[in-house]
Protein backbone atom coordinates (compact mmCIF):
# COMPACT_ATOMS: atom_id res chain seq x y z
CA UNK A 1 0.00 0.00 0.00
CA UNK A 2 2.84 2.38 0.88
CA UNK A 3 4.44 1.69 -2.53
CA UNK A 4 1.21 2.84 -4.20
CA UNK A 5 1.34 6.24 -2.50
CA UNK A 6 5.06 6.65 -3.15
CA UNK A 7 4.46 5.83 -6.85
CA UNK A 8 1.70 8.44 -6.93
CA UNK A 9 4.03 11.06 -5.43
CA UNK A 10 6.77 10.07 -7.87
CA UNK A 11 4.46 10.31 -10.89
CA UNK A 12 3.34 13.78 -9.80
CA UNK A 13 6.99 14.89 -9.51
CA UNK A 14 8.24 13.42 -12.80
CA UNK A 15 7.04 16.55 -14.60
CA UNK A 16 9.64 18.57 -12.70
CA UNK A 17 12.68 16.59 -13.85
CA UNK A 18 15.29 18.99 -15.17
CA UNK A 19 17.55 17.68 -17.90
CA UNK A 20 20.93 19.25 -17.27
CA UNK A 21 23.81 18.85 -19.67
CA UNK A 22 27.06 17.52 -18.30
CA UNK A 23 29.82 20.03 -19.06
CA UNK A 24 32.63 19.62 -16.53
CA UNK A 25 35.01 17.09 -15.05
CA UNK A 26 33.57 14.72 -12.49
CA UNK A 27 34.60 15.78 -9.01
CA UNK A 28 31.75 14.54 -6.79
CA UNK A 29 29.76 11.33 -7.13
CA UNK A 30 26.64 10.21 -5.32
CA UNK A 31 26.12 6.47 -5.28
CA UNK A 32 22.62 5.13 -4.51
CA UNK A 33 22.90 1.35 -4.24
CA UNK A 34 20.25 -1.32 -3.73
CA UNK A 35 22.05 -3.98 -1.70
CA UNK A 36 19.00 -6.23 -1.69
CA UNK A 37 20.46 -8.07 -4.70
CA UNK A 38 23.97 -6.62 -5.00
CA UNK A 39 26.85 -7.27 -2.60
CA UNK A 40 29.83 -5.60 -4.29
CA UNK A 41 29.46 -2.00 -3.10
CA UNK A 42 33.07 -1.78 -1.94
CA UNK A 43 34.36 -3.13 -5.28
CA UNK A 44 32.13 -0.68 -7.18
CA UNK A 45 33.59 2.20 -5.18
CA UNK A 46 37.15 0.96 -5.85
CA UNK A 47 36.34 0.82 -9.56
CA UNK A 48 35.28 4.49 -9.46
CA UNK A 49 38.47 5.41 -7.59
CA UNK A 50 40.53 3.58 -10.24
CA UNK A 51 39.00 5.93 -12.83
CA UNK A 52 40.33 8.99 -11.00
CA UNK A 53 37.53 9.88 -8.58
CA UNK A 54 38.84 10.76 -5.10
CA UNK A 55 37.29 8.37 -2.56
CA UNK A 56 36.55 11.35 -0.31
CA UNK A 57 34.34 12.78 -3.04
CA UNK A 58 32.14 9.67 -3.30
CA UNK A 59 29.13 9.64 -1.04
CA UNK A 60 27.25 6.35 -0.74
CA UNK A 61 23.82 5.48 0.60
CA UNK A 62 22.48 1.97 0.54
CA UNK A 63 18.93 0.63 0.43
CA UNK A 64 17.96 -2.77 1.82
CA UNK A 65 14.62 -4.56 1.59
CA UNK A 66 15.25 -6.06 5.02
CA UNK A 67 16.66 -3.36 7.26
CA UNK A 68 17.68 -4.25 10.82
CA UNK A 69 18.01 -1.34 13.27
CA UNK A 70 20.64 -2.94 15.48
CA UNK A 71 22.90 -4.26 12.72
CA UNK A 72 26.09 -2.37 11.80
CA UNK A 73 26.31 -1.61 8.07
CA UNK A 74 29.40 -0.50 6.15
CA UNK A 75 27.62 2.49 4.61
CA UNK A 76 24.67 4.65 5.66
CA UNK A 77 21.74 2.30 5.08
CA UNK A 78 18.00 2.86 4.94
CA UNK A 79 14.86 0.84 4.37
CA UNK A 80 11.25 1.35 3.45
CA UNK A 81 10.36 2.59 6.92
CA UNK A 82 12.61 5.65 6.47
CA UNK A 83 10.30 7.18 3.85
CA UNK A 84 6.71 8.05 4.73
CA UNK A 85 3.55 7.60 2.67
CA UNK A 86 3.96 11.01 1.03
CA UNK A 87 7.52 10.28 -0.07
CA UNK A 88 9.10 12.46 2.62
CA UNK A 89 12.43 11.23 3.97
CA UNK A 90 12.64 10.70 7.74
CA UNK A 91 16.41 10.37 8.26
CA UNK A 92 19.03 13.10 8.15
CA UNK A 93 21.79 11.37 6.15
CA UNK A 94 19.35 10.57 3.32
CA UNK A 95 18.01 14.13 3.26
CA UNK A 96 21.59 15.40 3.08
CA UNK A 97 22.33 12.99 0.23
CA UNK A 98 19.31 14.18 -1.73
CA UNK A 99 20.19 17.86 -1.20
CA UNK A 100 23.84 17.49 -2.28
CA UNK A 101 24.59 18.77 -5.80
CA UNK A 102 26.76 15.91 -7.03
CA UNK A 103 28.35 16.18 -10.46
CA UNK A 104 26.95 12.69 -11.08
CA UNK A 105 24.42 10.54 -9.26
CA UNK A 106 24.81 6.84 -10.03
CA UNK A 107 21.56 5.02 -9.31
CA UNK A 108 22.92 1.51 -9.00
CA UNK A 109 19.76 -0.56 -9.04
CA UNK A 110 18.04 -2.42 -11.87
CA UNK A 111 14.70 -3.30 -10.28
CA UNK A 112 11.83 -0.81 -10.33
CA UNK A 113 11.38 0.13 -6.67
CA UNK A 114 9.33 3.27 -6.02
CA UNK A 115 11.41 4.34 -3.02
CA UNK A 116 14.67 4.25 -5.01
CA UNK A 117 13.14 5.99 -8.01
CA UNK A 118 11.77 8.68 -5.70
CA UNK A 119 15.20 9.34 -4.16
CA UNK A 120 16.81 9.47 -7.61
CA UNK A 121 14.14 11.88 -8.79
CA UNK A 122 14.44 14.13 -5.73
CA UNK A 123 18.24 14.27 -5.93
CA UNK A 124 19.79 17.65 -6.72
CA UNK A 125 22.59 15.96 -8.71
CA UNK A 126 23.56 17.69 -11.96
CA UNK A 127 23.68 14.49 -14.03
CA UNK A 128 21.94 11.19 -13.27
CA UNK A 129 23.05 7.81 -14.56
CA UNK A 130 21.38 4.44 -14.08
CA UNK A 131 20.37 1.18 -15.68
CA UNK A 132 18.35 0.86 -18.87
CA UNK A 133 15.74 -1.23 -17.03
CA UNK A 134 14.68 1.79 -14.95
CA UNK A 135 12.22 4.50 -16.04
CA UNK A 136 13.88 6.64 -18.71
CA UNK A 137 12.37 9.82 -17.25
CA UNK A 138 14.46 9.57 -14.08
CA UNK A 139 18.01 9.19 -15.38
CA UNK A 140 19.71 11.38 -17.98
CA UNK A 141 21.78 8.48 -19.30
CA UNK A 142 21.17 4.74 -19.02
CA UNK A 143 23.62 1.87 -19.31
CA UNK A 144 22.41 -1.51 -20.52
CA UNK A 145 24.37 -4.08 -18.51
CA UNK A 146 23.82 -6.62 -15.74
CA UNK A 147 23.82 -5.45 -12.13
CA UNK A 148 26.69 -7.77 -11.17
CA UNK A 149 28.91 -6.45 -13.98
CA UNK A 150 29.96 -3.25 -12.19
CA UNK A 151 33.32 -3.09 -14.05
CA UNK A 152 31.54 -2.82 -17.40
CA UNK A 153 29.08 -0.29 -15.98
CA UNK A 154 31.91 1.99 -14.79
CA UNK A 155 33.87 1.46 -18.02
CA UNK A 156 30.86 2.46 -20.16
CA UNK A 157 30.13 5.43 -17.91
CA UNK A 158 33.63 6.88 -18.23
CA UNK A 159 33.80 6.10 -21.94
CA UNK A 160 30.63 8.15 -22.38
CA UNK A 161 31.88 10.99 -20.16
CA UNK A 162 35.13 11.24 -22.18
CA UNK A 163 33.18 11.43 -25.43
CA UNK A 164 31.06 14.38 -24.29
CA UNK A 165 33.93 16.50 -22.97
Amino acid sequence: MKDFFIKKTLNNNLHNVKKEIFTSNVQTVGLLIDESNFSHSEALMKELVSKGIDSGNIKIVVYRNKFKDKKEYSYPTFGQKHVDWNGDVKITFLTGFIETEFDILISYYDVQKPILKLITNKSKAKFKVGFASIDKNINRWMINTALENYELFVFELFKYLKSIK
